[in-house]
């Protein structure tokens, strides 16, 4: 948890560093007309403001909704972890992420950090898009690794202490067939606690970057189509995020952190986006950078996540490996989340 109180305070200095480089930038420093800011109505504000306070209640329900349906409706057979229905709504989901990462964060990096409102040395002399979501994944693999040796270690050495009292008081006859299964069970649960936390890492700055710029646009037209594909695209990534949740086990009061977390950060950056209206620029090259940077590492580790600890160890698990049949239907609702999020980025 450590590591994502550490992420939002990032998010926000960037974000504090953003806002400073903007205030009171000229039209004259950026790459002509179309990188000052427009003049809009004061009609056209008023109704973009209504708009927004609108997405901000609705986008929360929606958020709380996806997330927390996987974990009240686990106590029904039907949507038991190992069920076949919950790997279906599963694999949907984790298609839902995934186009999230390829479809909606990753171009709107590229939008950003090849903007002609930067300068054209280094920003166009170089992919850094790319790179930094190559270099995102690649630590995001690294910290996946050394989390799950360390905690495994360590875990590993407390159980074999317990194990050992446990000889020492008589019942330790069936001690090494007890140990590994044992091993097996808690190296299972927290692999699956891991990937929660480091997919609740990239979703937390992708739901800040997106807010944030709901909220600084006075455009109406182009906020009232938003809201539905937000809506859409919360409930159904909260819903991933949410089975992730379920299979880590955790007590009530870190699901309940967990969900409050997610369920908040679009909504809190649709209100930072409003409270920073007058004073936030898309197009400053402070605020192109820093969200372009900060949306190229959420694609990184989104795209790592979903492909690696969701899809990957899902379909080379061993339940659907040996039913080709649910292995055919996985793919089917994989596809039904990946192309259904990658329409949404039509409005979004």
């Amino acid at each position: 948890m450590a590591s994502l109180k550490n992420l939002g305070v990032i998010t926000l200095l960037l974000l504090s560093l953003t806002v400073q480089k903007t205030w009171g930038k000229e039209d004259a420093d950026g790459a002509g007309s179309e990188c000052g800011v427009s003049e809009i109505g004061s009609d056209e504000k008023a109704s973009a403001l209504k708009l927004k306070v609108i997405a901000i209640f609705t986008i929360l329900i929606a958020s709380i909704l996806g997330i927390s349906f996987p974990i009240i409706i686990r106590g029904m057979p039907v949507f038991k972890p190992d069920g076949i229905l919950f790997i279906l709504v599963k694999a949907f989901a984790s298609g839902v992420i995934l186009a999230t990462g390829y479809v909606h964060v990753l171009p709107d990096s590229f939008e950003c950090l090849t903007s002609p409102c930067l300068p054209e040395y280094p920003w166009a002399k170089f992919p850094f898009t790319t790179f930094i979501a190559m270099v995102a994944a690649v630590l995001t693999l690294m910290m996946d690794s050394v989390a799950f040796s360390y905690y495994r270690k360590h875990g590993m050495s407390k159980r074999e202490a317990e194990n050992d009292e446990g000889c020492e008081h008589g019942y330790g006859h069936s001690h090494g067939v007890g140990a590994k299964k044992l091993d097996e069970g808690a190296s299972k649960l927290l692999r699956n606690r891991i990937i929660a936390q480091a997919l609740e890492l990239g979703i937390v700055v992708h739901s800040v970057v997106i807010g944030l710029s709901m909220g600084a646009s006075e455009n109406a037209r182009t906020i009232k189509p938003l809201i539905a594909a937000l809506c859409f695209h919360q409930f159904f990534e909260g819903m991933g995020l949410g089975g992730c949740i379920l299979q880590a086990e955790y007590k009530a009061k870190m699901k309940a952190v967990m969900v409050f977390l997610f369920s908040v950060t679009t909504p809190f950056g649709i209100a930072l986006g409003i409270a920073l209206t007058h004073v936030y620029s898309d197009n400053s090259p402070a605020s192109l950078i820093v969200v372009g940077v900060l949306n190229a590492i959420s694609a990184g580790l989104l795209n790592y996540m979903s492909l690696v600890d969701l899809l990957a160890a899902d379909f080379m698990g061993a339940q659907l490996q040996s039913n080709i049949k649910l292995q055919m239907w996985a793919f089917m609702a994989v596809l039904l989340g990946v192309g259904g999020m990658s329409v949404m980025a039509k409005w979004a």
